[in-house]
């Protein structure tokens, strides 16, 4: 999903660069008036959870590759601005240290997982916590959000490929969907077991909007 240099046109990197930047810009703001001493700690832990269950990556026929994703994860724990932000950190240090995605790519692929990943599936996740209600329905909403975040953030990846004429939609949306549907096992699984296990040690870990 990490989209590198070259398989954007410039009608498709620069507005997700603009929206990347302005949408970080308000996370930014929202999150600074709501830190606590137990966040900032929290936020650097997430972020070299989610560095690492990134870089492995899985290469896409027709796409550019699949991966587990975080973003659902670190907005349970961090809210939604604060997810964003990680999910752009790592985002950032792994294009610019490790060429794990394109400079001038960038901007679309912060939007894909951080707008539409993390603050996206965070939206879901809240739908279904708060229609079940209790440890159940936080643990269904990580569940059906962290699988739908991954499918979510892929297919927006790959109408930008179809958009800048790298991969017909034909093509690219199959294929960046039906893997990163597997895939989305993989991060719901984990996703809830960590979130189940900071329940049961920590719940006051978990991001309740009225706290904030």
């Amino acid at each position: 999903m990490h989209i590198p240099d070259g398989f954007l046109a410039v009608n498709t990197w620069a507005p997700a660069w603009v929206i990347s930047v302005s949408g970080l810009g308000y996370c930014i703001r929202r999150v600074s008036g709501a830190l606590k001493d137990k966040m900032i700690p929290l936020m650097g832990v997430m972020a070299a959870f989610i560095f690492a269950g990134q870089m492995l990556n899985f290469p896409v026929v027709a796409g550019t590759s699949g991966h587990l994703l975080g973003g659902v994860l670190a907005a349970v724990l961090l809210g939604p601005y604060a997810g964003a932000i990680v999910i752009a950190v790592v985002l950032t240090i792994q294009c610019l240290v490790f060429q794990d995605g394109g400079l001038t790519a960038l901007g679309a692929n912060i939007f894909n997982m951080s707008f539409v990943g993390a603050m996206g599936g965070y939206m879901i996740y809240n739908l279904i916590r708060k229609a079940i209600g209790s440890e159940k329905g936080i643990l269904a909403g990580t569940a059906v959000a962290a699988w739908a975040s991954v499918v979510l953030a892929s297919s927006v990846c790959a109408v930008q490929l179809a958009i800048s004429g790298t991969s017909p939609l034909r093509l690219a949306l199959p294929a960046m969907a039906l893997v990163h549907m597997l895939i989305g096992i993989g991060e719901a699984v984990i996703s809830v077991l960590v979130v189940g296990f900071v329940l049961k040690t920590r719940p006051d870990l978990i991001y309740n909007k009225e706290d904030a």
